[in-house]
């Protein structure tokens, strides 16, 4: 019964820590997506500016 309850511990570990992993990396390729479409819409906004683009 020991062995039993070592082996379901160890493997309730083992998959907590994977799910931390994921959202972990998750999130972070989130953010990085984020930053790209902020930037790209920095740059169309500068290139609109620039080139004399009427806002109205």
């Amino acid at each position: 019964m020991r062995n039993i309850l070592l082996v379901k511990e160890i493997y309730f570990e083992a998959f907590r820590n994977l799910g931390n992993f994921l959202i972990k990396n998750y999130l972070q390729l989130f953010a990085w997506c984020c930053f790209a479409l902020i930037g790209i819409s920095i740059y169309a906004l500068v290139f609109r500016m620039s080139t004399g683009f009427a806002f109205q």
